[in-house]
């Protein structure tokens, strides 16, 4: 079975998580050596209906490290691009600690 596609999301615009969390996390997975995709923004991409989103919707297991799982789900559902009910995990870094979510980011990849 596959590793999980790992998303990071910058939450550039927003500018709701955390900054120390995001930094920390990024740095640990940039360190980790596991290949990830980094987004600047999933709420600008879903504004725009980006395509990558269908992409990433599609890839089968992902685990996405941005905001909250239900806004996540729903930025994809608002973009008609819906997450799949099965295979994803998300974690919020509003609320999680940067250990939490590069754990959970990692420890099963």
């Amino acid at each position: 079975m596959a590793a999980p596609r790992i998303l990071f999301c910058h939450c550039a615009y927003a500018k709701v998580v955390p900054p120390e969390v995001k930094q920390e996390v990024l740095r640990r997975l940039c360190e980790s050596g596991a290949g990830f995709d980094a987004v600047p923004d999933l709420c600008d991409m879903s504004a725009r209906k980006d395509p990558a989103l269908k992409r990433i919707a599609e890839s089968g297991a992902v685990r996405i490290a941005a905001c909250y799982p239900r806004a996540v789900k729903w930025l994809f559902h608002a973009a008609g691009m819906p997450l799949p009910a099965e295979g994803v995990e998300i974690l919020n870094m509003r609320t999680q600690s940067a250990d939490e979510v590069s754990r959970d980011l990692l420890e099963k990849s």
